[in-house]
């Protein structure tokens, strides 16, 4: 199973605004229970080229339901195409669609920790195999 969280850089501190990432950090989770474990598998630009990518307080007002907008969106969704779910604090309904529409399901944090390999071990029982 892989699991995607957006990072600012390769260090892998977390970026919650799953549009505005400006890297995806890619996993492959196994084992179940206790036995589960996360393997760093690679880290991905985010290939949207109309944003901000430090803009991390972003919120979509969505005055942006032109075609090109969300193309954009559609970027993300083909990078992580491999994925089975995506961790993060926020999701407008663009890329929330683009990831329903490339079978990878939105999973939300809300806790403190900044470093992506905690938040997967925090959040782990909601990866359904």
């Amino acid at each position: 199973m892989k699991i995607a969280i957006g990072v600012k850089d390769e260090n892998l501190t977390f970026f919650g605004n799953a549009g505005h990432t400006p890297k995806f950090a890619i996993y492959d989770m196994n084992g179940t229970g206790m036995f589960r474990s996360f393997k760093l598998n690679s880290v991905k630009n985010n290939p949207r080229t109309d944003i901000d990518h430090n803009d991390e307080d972003h919120s979509c007002a969505h005055d942006g339901d032109d075609a090109e907008h969300i193309a954009q969106h559609n970027k993300m969704g083909v990078v992580l195409d491999e994925c089975d779910y995506i961790v993060v604090t926020r999701a407008c309904k663009n890329t929330a669609n683009t990831m329903s529409s490339h079978g990878v399901k939105i999973v939300k944090y809300t806790g403190d920790s900044t470093q992506a390999d905690a938040i997967l071990r925090e959040v782990s029982a909601s990866f359904i195999k």
